[in-house]
């Protein structure tokens, strides 16, 4: 069966890795599965291109089109699932749509039932408007950050060694509500800019600060990676 997701929109280094991606679950997916594979919706590569990418760099565990069997005896299809360490992450896509907009009370309540059914069964449900994903991307990235790194299933546990300087600084980070630039790590530790931005870029190469605007091509400032958590300020 030919792959009809095209990518479009995708950051260049995601392409291969999607399209390699997807094309292994479609060789495992069987049925209706796989024909849901085989066109694989824009929203949900959306959320791949503007959200889980940026915020993790990977797609291990994560997979689309997921099928579980119904409180109905029947199948569904979620339209993520990350499953890691005996926990299961249900991620769901809603657009403001004929998929809502035109739901009848029926369909509105079985879709109710069948999320609390999810629960029922060990699931922790999330779910994001297409409207946030494309508008307000960082903050879908920072949900799923906040729960993945407080379950230390994404692979924060082990984190990079940092020099005391870099240190320093990631504490400053984390000690913040505001982003911080190179100029305020060099007048608050006594180094040259550049050599600010240096270690910034470190701390965000080992995970522990992301860009604070991570849409754009130059970044100035940064953010505490949530994902982390402060654990390892102890």
């Amino acid at each position: 069966m030919k792959l009809q997701g095209s990518g479009e929109g995708m950051p260049a280094e995601l392409k291969p890795v999607y399209t390699s991606w997807l094309e292994r679950h479609m060789r495992n997916g069987k049925g209706d599965a796989k024909l849901r594979l085989a066109n694989h919706g824009h929203a949900e590569q959306m959320f791949l291109a503007r959200v889980w990418w940026p915020a993790f760099g990977k797609l291990e565990a994560l997979y689309p089109e997921y099928e579980v069997r119904d409180f109905k005896d029947g199948w569904r299809y979620l339209d993520f699932a990350y499953l890691s360490q005996g926990m299961k992450v249900c991620i769901e896509i809603d657009g403001y749509g004929p998929h809502w907009r035109d739901v009848d009370r029926w369909k509105f309540a079985d879709n109710l039932m069948r999320q609390n059914h999810l629960v029922i069964d060990g699931w922790l449900v999330l779910r994001f408007s297409y409207d946030d994903i494309v508008e307000k991307p960082r903050r879908c990235q920072q949900v799923l950050q906040q729960l993945l790194g407080k379950r230390s299933i994404i692979g924060f546990e082990a984190m990079p060694a940092l020099t005391p300087i870099e240190s320093a600084i990631a504490r400053m980070a984390f000690g913040s509500r505001e982003s911080i630039k190179p100029e305020h790590v060099a007048s608050s530790f006594g180094i040259y800019r550049k050599t600010a931005a240096k270690h910034l870029k470190s701390l965000v190469a080992k995970g522990y600060l992301l860009p604070a605007k991570p849409s754009v091509k130059r970044v100035y400032s940064y953010v505490a990676n949530p994902a982390v958590g402060d654990y390892w300020l102890l």
